[in-house]
């Protein structure tokens, strides 16, 4: 190849040449060309030298967008489940009482002992909006499975059916309404505040995970019992008993059980999202 050997004013300007020479353009040498040509040449490979940025950089802003992280965190969507089968399990749990020691309590409370930590968790994780969407979205289940649950105790049962099941069916997972409405303003009511508090401690201190989570499981504990016996079975049974022994149940458990399993499903929901981000 017979090159010219000009005075290049810059590298771009050879490159460009070289260019136009392999592309079987005829060249004219530098040489001998006014300051204006020379001036003209800068602009322009000025010019290509922009775009070939700004296509660097639009071809960086693709390969970002094809490794961005996912549209919901890892630890929100497990979580998010898992929140949603302990709101249809622990209404069926509470069918049955349990002694703990000189207590007897309903076995749902273990449940919903779950649901609070759940809720802390998702708000320590990713804020208080997601704790507050988490115990709305939480209706949708609650409510479909006692719907579900009103449609099987109407069908007629298989004559073939073990007849002591037949009769236990309608025990275990049947409500009345009474109990029905009472469960959905307790749940709400607590879970939402169980987040509120949760939050307005973590403004304050930060730190101290497991207090923040066993105070605001013990408050919004006592407001669901208050709540949900109070409309349940106000006017048919004595209830003041009933919640003394369930909130007693309830704040040892907050106290015993909550601080570690807050502090587990925390520690374990940002290693699901640092896998996530690694991935």
């Amino acid at each position: 190849m017979n090159l010219y050997a000009p005075k290049f004013a810059t590298a771009s300007q050879f490159f460009r040449l070289l260019r136009k020479k392999i592309a079987g353009r005829p060249l004219r040498p530098l040489e001998g060309r006014g300051k204006g040509d020379r001036a003209a040449i800068g602009r322009r490979s000025g010019g290509v030298r922009a775009r070939a940025i700004d296509a660097g950089v639009k071809r960086g802003s693709v390969a970002s967008m094809n490794q961005t992280s996912p549209a919901i965190p890892r630890s929100l969507f497990v979580y998010s489940i898992f929140y949603g089968g302990m709101v249809c399990i622990a209404g069926v749990l509470g069918v049955k009482q349990v002694a703990l020691g000189p207590l007897a309590v309903e076995a749902g409370i273990f449940g919903f002992l779950l649901l609070v930590v759940m809720g802390s968790a998702v708000t320590e994780l990713h804020g208080r909006a997601a704790g507050d969407l988490l115990v709305r979205i939480g209706f949708v289940p609650l409510i479909v499975s006692a719907l579900l649950i009103q449609l099987v105790l109407r069908l007629p049962a298989d004559p073939g059916m073990y007849p002591p099941a037949i009769e236990a069916f309608p025990i275990v997972v049947g409500q009345s309404a009474r109990m029905m409405i009472a469960g959905l303003i307790s749940y709400g009511t607590s879970q939402t505040l169980n987040v509120f508090i949760f939050s307005k401690l973590r403004q304050g201190t930060g730190k101290l995970l497991w207090l923040r989570g066993m105070i605001a499981s013990i408050v919004s504990q006592v407001v669901d019992t208050v709540l949900f016996i109070s409309i349940s079975f106000y006017g048919e049974r004595p209830i003041l008993g009933l919640m003394e022994g369930q909130m007693l149940a309830k704040v040892v458990l907050s106290i015993v059980l909550v601080p570690f399993l807050i502090t587990f499903f925390v520690w374990f929901g940002r290693k699901l999202d640092g896998a996530s981000a690694s991935s």
